[in-house]
């Protein structure tokens, strides 16, 4: 079989199958498309179908979307019904062509619904349909939405109500012409806004609703209230000021409908409420100079305007002017001046500050923070025609400081430690902390106090307070900041002091400023307080471990011990603690005439009693040896000498004792008298003198 032959048979048996498989990709695309309108309209009540088809596949997966929202899916004959949305159930129906409907639709399903097709290969199909569902429009009032309309206000509403209905458009007609939104009108939902309305605008107003299944209309009359215009106040007679004890009028006028009321208020006191607006004076006195205001009120629009007039009666400002320094939001400095009272007010400034700036009475000057600013004192001129006066006031950053630790036992039982930072600066320095790298806030277990100077933090657990904390002191001027680490209860110092008699015994301590302490326990080891025997009879025993025999609070640095033998030894400890955490034990201090040898003292003669064995052993043996070199040394040859001679001989010559046999040490025997016989003690004397024996004495 030749190879083209063979290839002729592959190519007629695979390209059917091949062109198969093309043209069943060719048609197998799913597609789904409106059955009719994309848009409808329903009355609210009826039944309406969103109408769809699909081709391209069998048994397609469908879910239809209200706007965003899914409301139904369901895989088409698959046996299974549909899988509607919660509370929708009774409304919406999905039929066996993919299509929606509704059953008597309400007012609340008018959105834009979404049908997804899908099918496993073969892709997603879509298409959307808006309903619209109306209401027929029944009894539709129109009227102002918040009252009269009033000249000069910056809007005026006309809105429209009605008992039911859906409005698919609105049309406004002004005395019969209709109402396009421009610069001076504008139409919007429910309503009619006459923007800046004038006089002119009074007249009729009326509005059309329409939808596809209804249409109603109505109107109302319109009137706009005017006034007051700008007041005009004149003072009669006018001069630049008036003295004490003088007459005068002044009148407040302007024009409205309705003919507004005047008021005058002089300080916070009404003095007058007419129509007229005449204010008269009489007999003016020093007091009753200033500002007087003139208040005109429109009644029924509730329109107000006012306007002032001074009246000029010398007087200076009481007291002395006032300057202060306030922080704005941590960055800037506000220099603030106040002279208040007098006529006419006091003329401020801050000369150092700026040259060209000043007002009457208050005067606040806002200046970013310099280093030029700091520790800089600046004085604020009062310039006044009848004194001249002024104040200082000097801005600081915050100096050093040290924060302040304080422990408490609240009735909750928990540990409160309160951390006080407090610097001093001006203005005054705003305090924020820290834990480590983190933020502290006003959040359990913490709290911050108003005025940020200290931290309260409270817990069951020693432990979780022993922390580093750190506070900072900041102002616009620079900050200061210090570090805390809070530790467990120790004791620093501790001491002891008696009276003359030795009865009483003062115990003071200290703590570490950053200790975390609740309390101490006062232990003793000495005599035992006094107990009954069996027998009923008081009894005093030695202790030898030390008791507590009082508690003292965390405030508390000193307390009172009564001894019962002043003649005895005692010692005496205190033990910090947090709650029923102790800490380390201070040291121990002791009162008394002394006591027996200590564990040390006797560890330490034991170690030495070999040692003495030793030394003793070592210097016997030196005596033995100097004695028995003395002995031989004395060995020599004797001539006989006789008794009388010898004894001649032998008799020293000092009657006093030698120096080193005192004591009651005896004198060491005669070696030369112990070598001799007794035939040589009886012998004459030979004719020369030996030498007086030698004495030797050794004193151990």
């Amino acid at each position: 079989m030749t190879w083209p032959g063979e290839f002729g048979r592959l190519n007629a048996v695979f390209l059917p199958i091949l062109l198969s498989f093309t043209f069943q990709g060719a048609l197998c695309q799913l597609l789904v498309s409106p059955a009719g309108p994309t848009q409808v309209d329903a009355l609210a009540g009826s039944n309406v179908t969103l109408a769809v088809s699909f081709s391209g596949a069998t048994d397609p997966a469908l879910t239809w979307f209200m706007a965003e929202l899914p409301v139904v899916t369901w895989a088409l004959n698959s046996g299974v019904g549909p899988d509607v949305a919660e509370g929708r159930r009774t409304v919406l129906r999905v039929e066996t062509s993919g299509s929606l409907s509704f059953v008597e639709v309400p007012l609340g399903y008018t959105s834009n619904y979404t049908i997804e097709m899908t099918k496993s290969g073969l892709g997603k199909s879509f298409t959307t349909f808006t309903l619209r569902v109306f209401d027929v429009i029944q009894n539709v009032i129109l009227r102002a939405q918040s009252g009269s309309a009033q000249e000069g206000a910056a809007r005026f509403t006309l809105q429209y109500s009605m008992q039911q209905g859906v409005v698919e458009q609105q049309t406004w007609f002004f005395a019969g012409r209709e109402i396009q939104s421009n610069s001076h009108y504008t139409v919007e939902e429910r309503s009619l806004v006459i923007l800046s309305p004038n006089r002119s605008d009074t007249g009729r107003y009326t509005v059309l609703l329409t939808n596809p299944f209804s249409r109603a209309t109505t109107d109302v009359n319109v009137s706009v209230l005017y006034g007051p215009d700008e007041p005009i106040l004149e003072a009669r007679p006018a001069q630049p000021f008036y003295v004490s004890g003088d007459n005068l009028s002044v009148s407040c006028q302007a024009d409205g409908f309705p003919p507004p009321n005047a008021e005058w208020v002089f300080g916070s006191q009404t003095l007058s409420d007419s129509p007229q607006g005449v204010l008269n004076l009489k007999r003016v006195q020093p007091s009753q100079g200033g500002v007087y205001t003139c208040t005109l009120l429109n009644v029924e629009t509730g329109e107000k305007r006012q306007k002032n007039i001074t009246l000029n009666v010398y007087e200076k400002p009481s007291g002395d002017p006032m300057c202060s320094v306030q922080s704005l939001n941590n960055v800037g400095l506000q220099y603030h001046c106040r002279w208040s009272g007098g006529s006419p007010q006091a003329q401020l400034s801050f000369p150092a500050l700026n040259n060209t700036s000043s007002a009457a009475g208050n005067l606040s000057l806002t200046f970013n923070a310099s280093p030029d600013l700091d520790r800089k004192t600046v004085t604020c001129m009062a310039d006044h025609p009848v004194k001249q006066n002024n104040c200082s006031i000097t801005a600081a950053s915050p100096s050093m400081f040290l924060p302040a630790v304080r422990t408490t036992v609240p009735s909750d039982g928990k540990i409160m430690v309160t951390i006080q930072c407090v610097s001093e600066a001006s203005p005054q320095a705003v305090v924020s902390w820290s834990k480590g790298s983190a933020a502290v806030t006003s959040t359990s277990p913490y709290q911050i106090s108003r005025d940020t100077t200290q931290l309260e933090i409270r817990d069951y657990n020693v432990s979780f307070l022993l922390q580093n904390y750190t506070c900072t002191c900041r102002n616009p001027l620079g900050s200061q900041k210090r570090e805390i680490q809070l530790r467990g209860p120790s004791i620093s110092d501790f001491g002891v002091l008696t009276n003359p008699n030795g009865t009483i015994v003062t115990l003071t301590w200290e703590v570490l400023p950053t200790s975390v302490v609740t309390g101490f326990d006062i232990q003793m080891k000495g005599l035992d307080i006094l107990s009954r025997n069996l027998d009923g009879a008081q009894t005093k025993a030695s202790s030898n471990r030390f008791r507590t025999i009082k508690k003292e609070p965390g405030p508390v640095r000193r307390t009172d011990i009564f001894i019962q033998n002043p003649k005895l030894t005692y010692k005496f400890r205190v033990i910090p603690r947090a709650l029923m955490t102790e800490g380390r034990p201070s040291e121990v201090q002791r009162i008394g005439p002394g006591e027996g040898l200590s564990g040390s003292a006797i560890a330490g003669i034991a170690a030495g009693i070999p040692c003495g064995l030793l030394f003793l052993l070592l210097l016997g043996g030196s005596i033995y040896f100097c004695v028995y070199w003395n002995k031989n040394k004395s060995r020599q040859t004797r001539y006989p000498l006789s008794r009388a001679v010898e004894k001649a001989v032998t008799t020293p010559t000092e009657t006093t004792p030698h120096n080193l046999l005192t004591g009651g040490i005896k004198s060491p025997p005669d070696y030369n008298r112990l070598q001799q016989t007794p035939s040589e003690r009886s012998m004459a004397l030979p004719a020369f003198f030996p030498p007086p024996p030698v004495r030797v004495a050794t004193t151990v």
